[in-house]
C-alpha cells in the first residue's frame, strides 16, 4: 500500500516530492530519498530543482514532527517506529544533541525518528530546525547534484550517496564537537571563576 502512494506521488512530479519529504519528516516510513532519486532518473535536468522542493518539504515538516514527540511522546514512538531505530537515535542525543540531528540527516535511520525523538526529549525546536537545515540540505543536493552532473549514470552512485556523505563528514562533525566540548569546558571554567571571585 505504500508503495502504491509513492507510485502515486511520483505521478504528481514536484509536488509529489513536496508531499512526501514534508511527511517523511513527521511519519511516512519510506524516506522521501527514494521518490527524489525517481524522479531524477525521469528528469535528471531537473534534479537540483527536485532537491530544492524536497529540502524545503522536508523543512516545513520538521516542526510537525517534533510536535508530535512533544506531545505524543513515548507511546507513539513506540508504536510506530522500529525499536533499533529509537534505541540509535536515543543514544546519539543522550551523547550530544547537534550532532545526533546531523549524522541522523543522511544516516539510513529515517529522519523522522529524529524529529520526534527531539520533541520527546525537550531539545529546542530552533536548534533543531537549524542542524536540520544543514543536514538536509547536504543530502537532498548531494544526490541532485549527482543527477544533474551525471544524468542517469548517476543512479547507481545515488544509492551509496548516505555513506559517501557520511564517510566525508565524520572529521568535519568530530571536529564541531571538539571545538563546542572546549567552549563549553571553558564557559564552566569562567563560570567557577566567576562564582569564587
Amino acid at each position: 500500500m505504500l508503495h502504491n502512494l509513492v507510485e502515486v506521488l511520483k505521478e504528481l512530479g514536484p509536488w509529489g516530492l513536496f508531499i512526501h519529504s514534508f511527511i517523511d519528516a513527521v511519519i511516512f516510513p519510506i524516506p522521501a530519498f527514494v521518490l527524489q532519486v525517481s524522479l531524477s532518473i525521469l528528469d535528471p535536468s531537473a534534479a537540483i530543482w527536485l532537491a530544492t522542493v524536497g529540502y524545503i518539504a522536508c523543512l516545513l515538516g520538521t516542526p510537525f514532527g517534533y510536535m508530535i514527540g512533544k506531545f505524543a511522546g513515548d507511546k507513539f514512538l513506540n508504536k510506530i517506529l522500529k525499536k533499533s531505530w529509537v534505541d540509535s537515535a536515543t543514544n546519539m542525543f543522550q551523547k550530544n544533541g547537534e550532532m545526533a540531528i546531523l549524522v541522523g540527516s543522511f544516516t539510513p535511520i529515517p529522519f523522522k525518528v529524529f524529529t520526534i525523538l527531539s520533541g520527546f526529549l525537550h531539545f529546542p525546536l530552533w536548534r533543531l530546525i537549524a542542524y536540520a537545515a544543514i543536514g538536509r540540505a547536504v543530502k537532498f543536493y548531494a544526490v541532485g547534484i549527482l543527477f544533474y552532473l551525471y544524468g542517469r549514470a548517476a543512479a547507481h552512485m545515488a544509492k551509496d550517496v548516505s555513506l559517501y556523505i557520511f564517510l566525508a563528514a565524520i572529521p568535519l562533525l568530530a571536529l564541531v564537537i571538539w571545538f563546542k566540548r572546549r567552549k563549553d569546558k571553558k564557559q564552566k571554567e569562567n563560570e567557577t571563576d566567576s562564582s569564587n571571585a
